[in-house]
């Protein structure tokens, strides 16, 4: 197998469980004598799954600004999950709607393309929080 433990990977293609296509996560095991092969990689939230290798390539070493920028993961847990647990549901609902709206606003202005694939990340995250509160 290519990766290593520690590797930061990206998933892509099939969508595992919890991981979306281009999450970005870190190998925490692998299983080289497996066939197919497989990694075990963990997100920032603590979310683990195995991941065969075909469906992983490393990721960049520079920061990816709308996956996972690298200013929101410098502590123990991701700024998001800290807002989520603070915050009751119906305020952690505003909070993501504010967030759509206010990239959805700002692309033609801003940042383009990658305002709108924020705005389309936190879209994601509302159908995802949705889908386990029901």
């Amino acid at each position: 197998m290519k990766f290593k433990v520690g590797d930061k990977v990206r998933v892509f293609g099939k969508h595992y469980h919890c991981f979306e296509d281009g999450s970005v996560g870190e190998v925490t095991e692998v299983y080289p004598k497996s066939s197919p092969k497989e990694a075990r990689v963990t997100l920032g939230c603590g979310e683990s799954q195995f991941i065969y290798e075909r469906d992983l390539e490393l990721s960049p070493t520079k920061p990816e600004a709308v996956n996972n920028p690298a200013h929101y993961g410098t502590g123990k847990i991701e700024c998001i999950e800290y807002i989520k647990d603070f915050l009751t549901p119906e305020e952690f609902i505003g909070y993501l709607r504010g967030n759509i709206a206010k990239y959805l606003h700002r692309w033609r202005y801003k940042n383009g393309l990658e305002d709108l694939k924020k705005a389309e990340w936190y879209l994601k995250y509302l159908i995802k929080f949705m889908q386990e509160t029901k």
